[in-house]
C-alpha cells in the first residue's frame, strides 16, 4: 500500500512539477511579495482536491477523467468541461513542448531541435503507457526534488533566510485559489486515468498527503528565493536560472537536465490525458495517436514559450474556479445526499 501510494504521489507531482512550476515561471505569475498565506492555502486546497478526485476515481474504477467530471459537474456540464479539458491539455502540453525547447537552449542547443528531441521522446515513451509513466515519475521526481530543495536551501543560506510570516501583509492570499483552479484539470485527466489501479484507500491517503506537503514546501522555499532576485527575474526566460547564476556552470548543467525531465513528464501526462480520452473512438496504439497530437501542437510552439503561459495560466485558473468549488463542496453534498 505505501509503495503505491508513493507511485501514485510521484505521478500527482510529475503532473505538476512541469515547465510552468519547475521553472518558476508559474509561480511567480500567481504568487511573489505577500504569498506565504497563500501558498499554505494552496497546499491544503491540493490536498483536498487530490483527495477527492483519488475517491471518485477509485469508487468508479474508472480508465478515464468522464466518471469523474460526470459525479462532479453533472452530465449537462460534463459536456463543456470535456472539451475545456482537451483545449487545457492540448494547450498546456504545447506549453511543455516549448518549455522543453526553451530549455536546452542553456547548453546552446538550438530552440527547434529541442522541440524535435521532446516530441520524439513522448512518442517513444508511449510504446509502454501508464506503467512507462509511473516508473519514470518514481525515478526523475525524487531527484528533481532533492536538486530543486538543494539549491533553493544553499542559496537562502547564502543569502539569510528571510520567510514572510506577518499575517496582516499577507494581501496575495486569493491567489491560491486561482493558482490551485489552474492545475485541477490535468489533474482529473491523469488520476481519472488510474482509478481502476488504485487497490486500497489508503494509498489515497499517502498520495494526496505526501504530494500536498511536498508541494506546499517547494512552493513556499522557491517563492522567497525568487523574491530575492526579482529585479533580475524579468530578464530570463526561466526565472530559475536567476538562482541559478550564483551556483558553478556544472549546478546549471544538472538542473537543466532535471527541468528538462520534468518538462517531459508533465508533458507525458497532458498526452496520456488527451490519448485515454481518445482512444475509444480511434482506437488507435497511444504512440500512435500521441504523434498525431503532437504534430498538431509543434507549429503552435513559435508563440514563445512565457507568453504562453503568462496568458493561458490565468483565464484557465479563473474558469477552473467552478471546478474547484465544486470538489470542494462534493464530500459536503455527498453527505447531504446520503442522509
Amino acid at each position: 500500500m505505501i509503495i503505491s501510494g508513493i507511485k501514485w504521489m510521484f505521478l500527482i507531482i510529475g503532473t505538476m512539477i512541469g515547465a510552468g512550476y519547475a521553472s518558476g515561471r508559474e509561480l511567480w505569475q500567481f504568487f511573489g511579495t505577500e504569498s506565504t498565506l497563500g501558498i499554505v492555502l494552496f497546499s491544503i486546497l491540493f490536498f483536498i482536491c487530490t483527495t477527492v478526485i483519488l475517491n471518485i476515481s477509485y469508487e468508479k474504477e474508472s480508465g478515464h477523467y468522464i466518471p469523474v467530471l460526470n459525479e462532479l459537474m453533472g452530465k449537462r456540464l460534463t459536456k463543456l468541461y470535456d472539451g475545456m479539458i482537451v483545449l487545457y491539455l492540448f494547450s498546456v502540453t504545447v506549453v511543455m513542448i516549448a518549455g522543453g525547447g526553451a530549455t536546452l537552449q542553456v547548453l546552446h542547443i538550438p530552440y527547434w531541435y529541442g522541440v524535435i528531441i521532446i516530441s520524439s521522446l513522448l512518442v517513444v515513451l508511449f510504446i509502454w503507457g501508464i506503467n512507462g509513466m509511473t516508473s519514470m515519475n518514481a525515478f526523475i521526481i525524487p531527484l528533481l526534488i532533492i536538486f530543486l530543495v538543494g539549491t533553493l536551501t544553499v542559496f537562502q543560506w547564502t543569502t539569510g533566510f528571510s520567510f514572510e510570516i506577518d499575517l496582516t501583509s499577507q494581501s496575495n492570499w486569493p491567489a491560491a485559489f486561482t493558482f490551485t483552479a489552474l492545475n485541477i484539470l490535468p489533474l482529473i485527466a491523469v488520476l481519472g486515468a488510474i482509478g481502476g489501479k488504485i487497490k486500497r484507500k489508503g494509498e489515497i491517503w499517502i498520495a494526496s498527503g505526501g504530494s500536498a506537503f511536498i508541494l506546499g514546501t517547494i512552493s513556499l522555499l522557491y517563492n522567497e528565493s525568487l523574491l530575492k532576485v526579482s529585479n533580475e527575474v524579468m530578464l530570463y526566460e526561466i526565472p530559475l536560472f536567476a538562482i541559478l547564476k550564483h551556483y558553478p556552470y556544472f549546478m546549471v548543467l544538472i538542473m537543466t537536465g532535471l527541468l528538462w525531465a520534468a518538462i517531459y513528464t508533465t508533458a507525458a501526462s497532458g498526452i496520456l490525458g488527451l490519448c485515454t480520452r481518445f482512444y475509444e473512438y480511434l482506437k488507435m496504439p497511444f504512440w500512435l495517436l500521441s504523434l498525431f497530437l503532437i504534430l498538431l501542437m509543434v507549429p503552435l510552439t513559435t508563440f514563445g514559450f512565457s507568453q504562453l503561459i503568462s496568458i493561458l495560466y490565468p483565464i484557465y485558473g479563473i474558469l477552473n474556479l467552478y471546478v474547484l468549488a465544486a470538489i470542494i463542496l462534493h464530500p459536503i453534498v455527498n453527505k447531504f445526499q446520503l442522509e
